[in-house]
């Protein structure tokens, strides 16, 4: 079995060791494969489409986009939901000592933005689009996020969209430099999330990071697990329900699977709907193994 994740030391590799290390444990499509992916999101999906991945980590906001073949997909996909993986806050660092005081100051400044045609990059152009900023207003810089972490640590650039915590590359970042994490200027942020359906409201704690000194509201994105629909039922509800029983192990594993069962609760209440992101559906595989787990009806 083959997942595909994102570049090593990123949120989505580190989730996906995790899940290889459940799913081997439980029996679960052995030997498996934890594949690393440049572009995230687009190359995983591109990659499901053509066999070569079995499943991989997507963000929400993507995963529409491909069942469509929209713009960057050159076709559709025929994507299918397995499992929600986190609701990840997307935020912007500055230096402790920067004169930014929000996002919204970030116009005329060095703004890293992650690789080009990344999901990270796209978040990018969701989040200044819905502001009205256009990429001309700013310079932005596209890299990795280890490598724009150590711009902006030497000061090479102004600014980071990093996302979400924690991940190892922001931990040390925020260890070794004084940071800040930008607010947004009032009413920014509700406009944000009111022109992005895939966003939710995210509280960022105050001591997650030394640069949060107070509780702080960011966009967040729930990134998800999915596969083809030509998948095997058996061998999906196989992954769920690995999924599902080893949730405080994943947990364990990675914190960044902490609270992944309040992901799927909506279940019970919303029914599919509630893990059906931008019109992708559950696959039958991962609704049987729902239902089996009596999550859903």
């Amino acid at each position: 079995m083959k997942i595909g994740t994102a570049e090593p030391g990123s949120t989505f590799f580190t989730q996906g060791l995790a899940l290889a290390d459940v799913l081997t444990k439980a029996g679960v499509g052995a030997p498996v494969e934890v594949r690393e992916s440049l572009s995230a999101s687009i190359e995983n999906a591109q990659r499901i489409a053509s066999g070569d991945l079995h499943y991989g980590f997507m963000a929400a906001n993507w995963i529409g986009r491909a069942l469509r073949g929209e713009r960057p997909f050159a076709a559709p996909i025929d994507l299918r939901m397995v499992a929600p993986m986190n609701l990840g806050p997307m935020f912007f660092i500055v230096r402790r000592e920067s004169p930014i005081r929000t996002v919204a100051d970030l116009c005329g400044k060095r703004v890293a933005v992650g690789p080009a045609n990344s999901g990270v990059a796209q978040h990018a152009h969701s989040i200044f689009g819905a502001l009205g900023i256009a990429f001309s207003d700013f310079t932005p810089v596209y890299l990795d996020l280890a490598t724009g972490a150590k711009l902006l640590a030497a000061g090479e650039i102004d600014a980071q969209l990093q996302c979400p915590i924690p991940n190892k590359v922001m931990g040390d970042l925020d260890q070794a430099v004084s940071l800040r994490v930008l607010p947004y200027a009032p009413g920014d942020l509700e406009t944000v999330l009111a022109k992005n359906a895939v966003y939710r409201s995210t509280t960022m704690p105050r001591g997650a990071l030394r640069a949060l000194e107070a509780n702080m509201q960011q966009p967040g994105v729930v990134n998800v697990l999915v596969t083809h629909a030509r998948q095997p039922a058996a061998e999906v509800a196989a992954v769920v329900s690995a999924i599902v029983s080893g949730a405080s192990a994943l947990g364990s594993l990675d914190p960044l699977f902490a609270g992944i069962a309040k992901l799927w609760a909506p279940l019970k209440s919303d029914g599919e709907q509630a893990l059906s992101f931008e019109g992708v559906a559950l696959h039958q595989g991962a609704r049987d193994a729902y239902r089996s787990a009596g999550l859903l009806a």
